[in-house]
């Protein structure tokens, strides 16, 4: 999975996969939390996220994005070195973009309820729940505890990538 460049439009992004190195020198970012597949029969949602934010970002320098997803799609040999590097990206990101596509089924999403909770009262956390989802009841308590914090609260990948790009550039 390479991040898209939208038809006309340069390349501004770069990404940093899962485990590797964060760009060396400190540019604006953004941390992709949410479900990840864990089966290769179910689509992840990040690429459709890139392409929103390729599309999106309008500052004058890279932005970076960060994703737990690895580049070649191989899991870590460790979990713990997954966590640590999961851990440190979202506490180096300018905001942190939660997208939760509930199903139980697929993409449950529990890490991610663990990883909002620790993360709702930075100031840098914008939540997206997609109504449409297979499991949107499942949803509910976090949009109530984000609404609690003043974290924005979005319904569609676009809109919530906007929200966070907001939370970069005040940043």
């Amino acid at each position: 999975m390479t991040p898209p460049t939208p038809e006309g439009l340069a390349p501004r992004l770069t990404t940093a996969w899962a485990r590797e190195p964060f760009p060396p020198d400190p540019t604006p970012s953004v941390f992709l939390a949410g479900p990840t597949p864990r089966h290769p029969d179910v689509p992840s949602w990040r690429p459709a996220a890139l392409t929103h934010l390729a599309a999106q970002w309008r500052g004058p320098e890279l932005l970076t994005v960060l994703t737990p997803e690895s580049r070649d799609g191989h899991r870590a040999a460790h979990y713990d070195d997954q966590v640590d590097w999961e851990t440190d990206a979202r506490a180096a990101a300018d905001a942190i973009l939660f997208w939760i596509p509930r199903d139980l089924a697929t993409l449950p999403g529990f890490t991610t309820n663990v990883e909002f909770g620790l993360d709702v009262g930075t100031g840098r956390a914008v939540l997206g729940c997609p109504p449409d989802c297979p499991n949107p009841e499942r949803n509910r308590y976090l949009i109530h505890v984000a609404r609690r914090h003043g974290v924005p609260v979005c319904e569609t990948l676009g809109a919530t990538v906007a929200a966070a790009l907001v939370v970069v550039r005040s940043r």
